[in-house]
């Protein structure tokens, strides 16, 4: 059921006289009523917008624009810039990090914001009482404390290589204690207040969010050409889940910019005039199915190398993408730092025949109806999947399944429901896509024991794993590390814990009546602060 405001989205984008289907050639933009007010169109909504405890990427591309971090990230994904911190020292052991906090910052309700709201929003980040799915993310912590008003100094029981780049996601955004405590479990709910370029005016979930411009900001990343305030008074993430219609909004002017280019009208929008498309490579994203390896229909390798070798993802990637991704059959883009090469001969590729023969060594035959049993039990398997663009894909998975006649039950859901549902133990998988630029970033995110039953999802319980991360994790030799990152890359693909489906770029199309901007990646966040976004004079 879609909310009034989607309807009224809808109303307005039929009054335009076009259909969705893009028979148009020609277009004429509408342009916005008020100039200093801006559109951005999105396919999915967050659980909520409470830093540490979403993952979502709907959830930190909106916090990157309400709130700040101690350090920022370029668009290279390499350059550490300073943000809330104007400068920093690390000790010779690693072990210690001290920042200088500045003094010039506000929140959005006026109020000084000091190292003690960084240390507060830190330390709330690591408690288990937050329950926090990336708490790994922050390193294996001493303390975390605010000495005085504009020093924070972090401490570390082991070294964490990638602590800065880490501290520059929207996890650790600063928040306001008071905010906080009063809204309880309903902060980044019904209000937030953090320090960032924007401020929270209002969410209505699976329809919009709204944010206004913070008069005060002027602290933004040294590397953008403006630092504050931002060049628009208002924006509107709007949620459009129909690809056709997210396509027609930005060529007619109904939205301004968009993330979710949906991958059937890239093309159509490359050639509009109206339109232009930005590209960044600088980080990956990988989409898969992920498998609950403890739960009776999937907990046999067999059975979870035969998936893998049922699906064909070459063809999705040319039919359901266009050509607009590369198929998928490694966990992360064989580009990414630390990847195991040793494993480029070894991956799980389309073969139905060989497929047919492992299901058949695991015990489950053919009955009457072409559909695999054991025992008198179905091969049923229940995949959780969000709406829109991923429920097409898993129904091709689906399809290439029954073919060697595992019958998959799929159960859809809005992104708002589905981030609680897939922290459930009640499916045998569940998809997911995720940001990373190294192997170390996406390892420690799914395969850490303590990351269970979120964000790992798939129940992988290995202590050798365990092991492997932390020494990735602290080592101070990158050789150490990368050793250490291929043993649990080998040792995951060859488990077949995932179905890997597509490594896409970040891509983002906006009007060109929006200044030309670069794109970010950070998190796939890819407006990050907001900044840069503005009208053409």
């Amino acid at each position: 059921m879609k909310t009034p405001s989607q309807m009224s989205f809808k109303r307005t984008m039929l009054r335009t006289g076009l259909r969705t289907g893009l028979a148009a050639t020609a277009i004429a933009v509408a342009m916005p009523a008020v100039a200093k007010d801006l559109t951005i169109i999105r396919e999915i909504d967050s659980n909520h917008y409470d830093p540490p405890r979403t993952a979502a990427l709907a959830g930190s591309e909106v916090l990157f624009m309400l709130a700040d971090t101690v350090v920022g990230l370029a668009e290279d994904m390499k350059t550490i810039e300073p943000l809330l911190a104007s400068s920093w020292e690390v000790s010779d052991d690693g072990l210690t990090y001290t920042f200088t906090i500045r003094d010039d910052v506000t929140f959005c309700d006026g109020k000084a914001m000091t190292a003690e709201d960084v240390a507060y929003s830190l330390n709330r980040w690591q408690d288990p009482e937050t329950k926090s799915p990336v708490r790994w993310r922050m390193g294996d912590v001493k303390s975390i404390t605010a000495p005085d008003a504009t020093t924070l100094v972090y401490a570390l029981n082991a070294p964490h290589s990638e602590l800065l780049y880490q501290l520059a996601q929207s996890f650790g955004s600063v928040i306001d204690k008071e905010t906080v405590e009063a809204l309880g479990a309903d902060f980044g709910v019904t209000g937030f207040n953090g320090t960032g370029p924007f401020c929270w005016e209002s969410w209505t979930p699976r329809d919009q969010m709204v944010m206004t411009r913070h008069e005060d900001y002027h602290w933004g990343p040294a590397n953008y050409e403006n630092t504050g305030p931002a060049q628009v008074e208002k924006i509107t993430w709007q949620v459009v889940p129909e690809a056709a219609t997210r396509t027609v909004a930005l060529m007619t002017g109904q939205g301004q910019v968009s993330p979710y280019v949906p991958f059937i009208g890239l093309e159509k929008l490359r050639m509009a005039p109206n339109v232009e498309v930005v590209r960044s490579d600088e980080a990956f994203w990988t989409n898969y199915i992920g498998f609950k390896i403890d739960k009776p229909m999937v907990n046999d390798p067999l059975v979870r190398q035969a998936i893998n070798l049922a699906v064909n993802q070459e063809a999705m990637a040319e039919d359901l993408f266009f050509g607009e991704v590369e198929p998928a059959y490694s966990y992360i883009s064989s580009g990414a730092l630390d990847w195991n090469s040793d494993l480029d001969d070894k991956l799980l590729t389309y073969d139905p025949e060989k497929a047919a023969a492992l299901l058949d060594e695991a015990g489950w035959t053919l009955n009457a109806d072409g559909k695999r049993e054991k025992g008198g039990e179905l091969l049923q398997p229940v995949a959780y999947t969000f709406t829109g663009s991923w429920a097409q894909v898993v129904e091709a998975v689906q399809a290439d399944l029954l073919k060697v006649g595992i019958d998959l039950q799929i159960q859809p859901f809005d992104a708002t429901v589905y981030w609680g549902k897939a922290a459930t133990q009640e499916f045998d998988m569940f998809t997911m896509g995720f940001p990373y630029i190294s192997a170390g970033d996406a390892l420690n995110l799914y395969f850490l024991s303590a990351n269970m039953p979120s964000p790992n999802r798939m129940n992988w319980n290995d202590p050798e794993t365990d092991k492997l991360l932390y020494e990735g994790a602290t080592a101070v030799d990158p050789a150490v590390r990368a050793e250490d990152y291929g043993q649990v890359l080998t040792k995951v693909h060859e488990a077949a814990v995932w179905l890997p489906i597509y490594h896409k770029p970040m891509q983002i199309a906006y009007t060109t009546e929006i200044k030309p901007f670069e794109a970010h990646n950070i998190y796939g966040a890819g407006l990050y602060k907001g900044l840069q976004l503005g009208y053409v004079d």
